[in-house]
Formats: structure tokens, C-alpha cells, sequence
């Protein structure tokens, strides 16, 4: 209870951070931010093997954020894990600051990929855990997935490659929040049966309310979900979540909020 109390709280502290981003400098991609928080704090504070005093220390768990465009929330995190300084956010997607709108590589600031091309990070996960493998190394390999990124080739070449190589120190996150750009990803490429089809690629799969912090902290106690197969966690999310106004409309994976959109996110945040 004391840990879901505390991951709580600091997932109310991140959505007000990724709010105070956004509003600063008009940038897109609140809604995805939104659907993200919880699984990265449970992630960051519970999960992951990180060194907040040596983010780039050789035997770190390696966290890919391969939907480049939800960073706001991964920035907030390391913020909040003390992994960057918070001061880094005040510049965030401006000139002179070195937080842009995707990521870019820097393991010195806990960033392990340049992200933003969607469909390329789950297969840069498998090369690093297939590295891992080879040098029986302990750290895995946690590549956080957009669902509508699914729609890539090479995210379903990367799956093959994974299970062709019994890569149990891979873990896949899909923000399963079924929303794209411009519509419902049903309407543009149907998933389903999205856990049917990871298992029938010879992943061993779980599926989560991406926003119930017991869920996530019981799903991810113990990795590989099963010994010689790679893991993949399906988190059924809410884009938007947290803002009434905001939950489930399309049209906020690249809008801003507006002063008095502002004040009234603000507002339902605390």
C-alpha cells in the first residue's frame, strides 16, 4: 500500500510537470504523455536497475523509449529519479535547451536511443539484449512501444528476431492506448487480437490496466514472465488520462492547451 501511495503521488506530480512543459513552449504529443505516466513511474521507481549517480553505468537495466514523441514524460521521470536536473526542463523543446521534442542519444542524461521514426526501437532492443546474451551480462532491455507504432514492418521483424533467439532479457511496453494521430487505430490498422498475436510469435504476454499501479507492480514482479522467451506487457491506457477534456480525443496527440485550457488541466490535476 505504502509503495502504490507514494508511486501515486509522484504520477500526479509527473502529469503536472508534462502540463507546465507543454504550455511553456506550445508543444504537441500531451495526450500520449498523459497514457505513459504510470508505467514509467512504476518503471523508473520500482523495476528498473538505474543509478541515479551514474546514469551511464555499464550495468543499468536500458529503458528505449521508442515512441519518441511521449519524452515529456520520460524527461519529468528522470527528473524526478534525479537522473537529470530538473532545471534541464525549464528549457525543454527550446533554443539553446538540450531537451528536444524526441529524444535524442545521451546515455549521461539516461536517454539510450534518438527517438522519433517510430518502428525502429524494438529492434534496437533486441540487438542490445542479443549483446547482453553474448556477454552474459545481468542488466535487460525494456522497450516502451506505441500501439500505432505496431503498424511498422520492422517492429514484427523484431518480434521473429527475438523469439529466434530466446532473448528473455527483453521486455516489450505497448501503450495500448488505440488512438493514432488522426483516429482510432482500429480504423486505420485493426491490431486485435493483439495478445494472440505476440503469444503466437512466441512471446509470453500480460495484459494490464496501463493506469492501475497494482496491476503494473504485480505484472512486472518477476521478468522474463517466462524462461526463454521474451516478455511483452500490453497496457490498456488512456490517452489523455488525467484531463476530462483531453482523455480519448484524437486531436490531442499534437494540440496544446490554450490559457484557459491550461488553467482548467491545471485545475482537475490537483
Amino acid at each position: 500500500m505504502e509503495d502504490k501511495e507514494k508511486l501515486r503521488g509522484i504520477s500526479k506530480e509527473i502529469r503536472q510537470e508534462i502540463l507546465e512543459m507543454i504550455y511553456r513552449t506550445k508543444s504537441p504529443h500531451i495526450g500520449c504523455s498523459f497514457s505513459m505516466v504510470e508505467l514509467l513511474v512504476t518503471l523508473y521507481f520500482k523495476i528498473l536497475s538505474v543509478n541515479s549517480a551514474n546514469p551511464a553505468d555499464p550495468q543499468r537495466d536500458r529503458f528505449l523509449l521508442s515512441k519518441g514523441h511521449g519524452c515529456p514524460t520520460l524527461y519529468a521521470v528522470l527528473a524526478k529519479k534525479g537522473l537529470i536536473e530538473k532545471s534541464l526542463l525549464e528549457n525543454f523543446a527550446k533554443d539553446g535547451g538540450i531537451l528536444e521534442q524526441h529524444p535524442s542519444y545521451n546515455p549521461k542524461l539516461g536517454v539510450e536511443i534518438t527517438s522519433g521514426s517510430l518502428g525502429h526501437g524494438l529492434s534496437i532492443g533486441a540487438g542490445m539484449a542479443l549483446a547482453g546474451k553474448y556477454d552474459k551480462a545481468p542488466w535487460r532491455v525494456f522497450v516502451f512501444l506505441g500501439d500505432g507504432e505496431l503498424n511498422e514492418g520492422t517492429c514484427w521483424e523484431a518480434i521473429m528476431f527475438s523469439k529466434q533467439h530466446n532473448l528473455d532479457n527483453l521486455i516489450a511496453i505497448v501503450d495500448h492506448n488505440k488512438l493514432q494521430a488522426m483516429a482510432k487505430s482500429s480504423e486505420i490498422i485493426n491490431l486485435e487480437p493483439l495478445k494472440q498475436k505476440w503469444e503466437t510469435f512466441g512471446w509470453s504476454v500480460k495484459e494490464v490496466d496501463g493506469h492501475n499501479l497494482e496491476e503494473i507492480l504485480t505484472a512486472l514482479a518477476k521478468i522474463p514472465f517466462e524462461a526463454g522467451k521474451p516478455s511483452c506487457l500490453i497496457a490498456h491506457t488512456i490517452k489523455g488520462k488525467g484531463v476530462s477534456f483531453m482523455e480519448n480525443e484524437p486531436c490531442w496527440h499534437d494540440k496544446f492547451p490554450g490559457q484557459e485550457e491550461y488553467q482548467k488541466a491545471k485545475e482537475e490535476l490537483k
